[in-house]
């Protein structure tokens, strides 16, 4: 027995006690119905799986224009069922129609019953389909909301950022590729995700990638995808990053990063909008919006010879400059403001405030690590206070990315911090040049960038 609700709509109580008999023992829910008029009435139409509509209920009128009325009907109010046409007067032409208006099947009477029988079920099967797409849809939609919910705000009212904002809302508007930069912890995901909340594309996803911590390797199967049995861990088929992100925005984080060979890899795909899955030679279409970030300085990158310059034109239809936090006036006092109120209510101390020479020495530090750095200050002098106020001393500015050259590194973390800046400072940011001249793997330069940071 099917778990289905089944409907019958016909003026000859005949038809309706033989159909409610024949399909009592096939569905848990057999609904009879004598005259459409009732159809309006009917209360959970939209529940019901499976309508048996008659297609004649005047005397003498055998053109079928009422059921065709009453199936219109139907299918306003539960556009998802699905709705099977009976009548005594078959014509090819009337069949035709009532499919094109929404109707599944037709059936002739009288009828075959074993027939009759397979046409309900084929056309069960079908209602059940469709619910399952539209609960998928729902689904995705939710999904959607929830990866596009962003607890990161824009804050900040100065000259040099309302200027990035502008420009932002102008691009938003078109499919053009934007490449952000500016220094670590300036915001440039924040502003990618802007671009995406402005844009056409805001009720699709946004998919995030760091290029620093993707392996060559893995490169290809993160991005384009891989099909089962591709290689030694792929157990089953994989949509790429490229895919994952179709018809939404695909953020390349860290593209300054990439190697050659991976560029070379990336720009086919952006050229192309195409990918091709590893283990695969099918090209798939794609339809995103690029937007890629950096903190390097990609011109002199390519002058050096270690990032394409095809690509660099590729990615780089409009450039937004991200302004470091020491070029943004009073928003240093907005933002720590919005990260006391943040943080006080987190760790239980809603009622602190900073007092007037705490504030005067935030804006007169220079924040190397820019927005992060002084998110970090701010939860870390929230923590630490004892009083409601906080004082300049609550708050330790020496920042542990920069170290004097003058005074020497003290301990074997701070000597390689200091190696670590001094390659990427000879190599122009560029992460492998940098890790081959100290003698380890681009990820591996990576990961401990990533760790002094924290």
């Amino acid at each position: 027995m099917q778990d289905g609700k089944v409907l019958v709509i016909d003026d000859n109580k005949s038809v309706l006690s033989a159909l409610e008999i024949l399909l009592q023992f096939e569905f848990k829910q057999v609904a009879t119905i004598p005259n459409p008029n009732q159809i309006s009435s009917f209360v959970g139409l939209d529940t019901v799986d499976i309508v048996l509509l008659d297609m004649n209920f005047s005397a003498g009128i055998n053109t079928g224009n009422e059921g065709l009325f009453w199936l219109r009907e139907i299918k306003k109010k539960a556009p998802h069922t699905s709705v099977i046409m009976m009548t005594a007067y078959g014509a090819v032409d009337l069949a035709v129609k009532a499919l094109k208006e929404g109707a599944t099947d037709f059936i002739l009477k009288p009828w075959n019953n074993e027939k009759l029988l397979a046409t309900i079920k084929s056309a069960y099967l079908l209602r059940k389909s469709r619910k399952e797409v539209q609960d998928l849809k729902q689904k995705e939609r939710h999904l959607k909301q929830v990866i596009n919910q962003d607890s990161n705000y824009i804050i900040g009212n100065s000259k040099a950022l309302n200027s990035v904002l502008n420009l932002v809302r102008k691009v938003a508007k078109t499919d053009v590729n934007v490449l952000i930069t500016g220094e670590n912890g300036t915001g440039k995901e924040l502003i990618a995700r802007e671009l995406h909340r402005t844009s056409p594309r805001k009720n699709e996803v946004f998919i995030g990638v760091d290029m620093g911590s993707i392996s060559e390797t893995l490169f290809e199967s993160e991005l384009f995808g891989h099909t089962k049995g591709s290689f030694t861990d792929a157990k089953e088929d994989r949509a790429g990053k490229f895919e994952a992100a179709n018809s939404g925005t695909l953020f390349l984080d860290e593209i300054g990063n990439l190697s050659l060979q991976t560029q070379a890899k990336l720009l086919s795909a952006i050229q192309n909008r195409t990918v091709v899955r590893v283990g695969s030679n099918k090209p798939i279409s794609v339809d995103i919006r690029l937007v890629c970030a950096t903190n390097c300085n990609l011109n002199q990158m390519v002058n050096n010879g270690v990032f394409r310059e095809d690509l660099l034109y590729r990615i780089n239809t409009i450039h937004i400059e991200i302004p470091p936090l020491r070029e943004r006036d009073n928003d240093v006092l907005i933002l720590a403001d919005f990260y006391l109120k943040k943080y006080g209510a987190k760790y239980g101390k809603p009622s602190l405030r900073i007092n007037a020479n705490a504030e005067e020495k935030l804006m007169g530090y220079r924040w190397p690590g820019n927005v992060r750095e002084l998110q970090h200050t701010i939860e870390r002098a929230v923590i630490l206070c004892e009083g409601n106020v906080l004082k300049p001393e609550d708050f330790l500015l020496t920042s542990n990315s920069v170290i004097s050259l003058e005074k020497g590194p003290e301990t074997l973390d701070e000597m390689e911090k200091l190696m670590i800046a001094k390659a990427l400072e000879e190599h122009n940011g560029n992460y492998s040049a940098a890790a081959n001249q100290l003698g380890i793997s681009r990820q591996t330069l990576y990961n401990k960038i990533k760790k002094s940071n924290n």
